[in-house]
């Protein structure tokens, strides 16, 4: 193999690093136009010969209500505020459980959910773990703790098209996302492990007990109030 080949290749990695951490620190001031799952989900639907719109609106922090930041805190990641991307006790407990059959648990953190939908496809894998943690590390070495929850509201899918906290709000309830009530917000959270099957707008039995358990959990967590938390630095791990 030619030596300028060969260091092209060896050189390519250190490439590839380099610009994955420019993009990641783009994004800590400009909203990600999209995200990889828009994209697979569009690709999909063509695929499937079935047109699909896609139905996003981006709301910044201020404009995102406390009561949702909270559930999808409660409902998803009770650690984030501490962490670093990572929460190695769900992840123990979680290999724990799957090692005792029955169905799969993950323990992906808010963080590590942003890294994949924003860059990543869907799928388990190895290598697509690899590189989920290899953007979770930058995510959380580039942006805010604040950035990475108003990015997660503003890329999270919650129906069949439907993205973002602004869209979920007005497809299942009409309104902005500013005016969700807490049991909305709870109801909207509940969904999130499975958005295209389950129903905020039309909730089954088991999603109205999630989402009683949700709102009991937010207020245990301390409200709003936990998200003053967010500011605060986080211990060395």
């Amino acid at each position: 193999m030619p030596r300028s080949l060969l260091r092209r290749l060896l050189q390519l990695p250190l490439w590839l690093a380099a610009g994955s951490l420019l993009l990641v620190l783009s994004l800590r001031w400009v909203p990600p136009p999209g995200s990889a799952l828009m994209v697979e989900r569009k690709v999909e639907s063509w695929l499937d010969g079935r047109p699909l719109d896609l139905q996003r609106e981006w709301r910044p922090w201020a404009e995102l209500p406390d009561d949702l930041k909270m559930a999808v805190i409660a409902a998803e990641d009770q650690h984030f505020a501490e962490h670093w991307g990572f929460d190695l006790a769900a992840i123990r407990a979680a290999l724990k459980h799957n090692e005792l059959g029955g169905t799969l648990r993950g323990a992906s953190t808010l963080s590590q959910q942003v890294a994949k939908n924003l860059f990543l496809w869907s799928g388990r894998s190895w290598l697509r773990k690899g590189i989920e943690a290899w953007f979770t590390a930058l995510i959380e070495l580039c942006w805010s703790k604040q950035r990475i929850l108003e990015v997660y509201l503003n890329s999270a899918e919650w129906g069949d098209g439907v993205f973002g906290a602004e869209a979920a709000a007005r497809h299942h309830f009409g309104i902005g996302a500013p005016y969700l009530s807490t049991r909305q917000a709870s109801l909207l959270a509940t969904v999130l492990p499975n958005p295209r099957e389950w129903s905020a707008s039309a909730p089954s039995a088991y999603v109205n007990r999630r989402a009683d358990w949700i709102a009991r959990q937010m207020r245990q967590l301390g409200g709003s109030a936990y998200l003053e938390r967010l500011d605060t630095p986080r211990p060395a791990r």
